[in-house]
């Protein structure tokens, strides 16, 4: 399984590097762009082929579940310490939406009472995209829930993710800071279909 985070900045030619992404097969997008505002989000969403937009997971402005017909919704960790189990619960069955969440560490997953359709967990190695974010070389062997491992993750790597006992990788410098981006997504999204084959 590959996720593919949005870049935090506008990048040349985003969009149609995505809707390239959705055709080679994308699944997962996460649209989380913290500088934008309600307004923009969803001037970014009509950007993207309408066909594509049940792939998309919104980390801010969750309300425009009501207005497009997205995948789902991603809890930034704050948020999700702030958000009662029983309004979660509501989430998913009202709106039989894919529901997921980041993590900073093993134990808070462990813990975690809730479900999510997947868990984000970071940094596993040195990310891409922040400067000075180290990887902490998480081993999730231990824990029988869906993990997806982000931080450092390109083409090179993934095997050691596989090791670590992720069912996937969460993506952002690895794809957007590509010179073939497109061939890497494909490449990443094959080693994650080998190895739940």
């Amino acid at each position: 399984m590959v996720v593919l985070i949005a870049p935090e900045q506008d990048i040349k030619n985003e969009i149609s590097i995505l809707n390239q992404l959705f055709e080679a097969g994308l699944e997962y997008f996460h649209l989380r762009k913290p500088h934008k505002n309600y307004p923009s989000y969803g001037d970014y969403l009509s950007q993207i082929d309408d066909t594509y937009h049940d792939r998309i997971l919104v980390h801010q402005f969750h309300e425009l579940i009501n207005d497009f017909n997205l995948k789902g919704i991603h809890f930034q960790e704050a948020k999700r310490r702030e958000v009662s189990m029983e309004t979660l619960k509501n989430i998913r069955k009202k709106q039989n939406l894919s529901v997921s969440s980041s993590f900073h560490s093993t134990e808070e997953i462990a813990d975690c009472e809730f479900e999510f359709d997947y868990h984000l967990l970071s940094p596993v190695f040195n990310s891409i995209s922040k400067t000075g974010y180290e990887g902490r070389g998480f081993d999730v062997n231990h824990i029988n829930k869906p993990i997806i491992g982000m931080g450092g993750v390109t083409i090179k790597n993934l095997s050691e993710f596989t090791k670590l006992g992720y069912q996937g990788v969460g993506v952002l410098g690895g794809i957007w800071q590509s010179e073939t981006p497109v061939e890497d997504f494909k490449t990443m999204k094959r080693h994650f279909e080998c190895c739940e084959g």
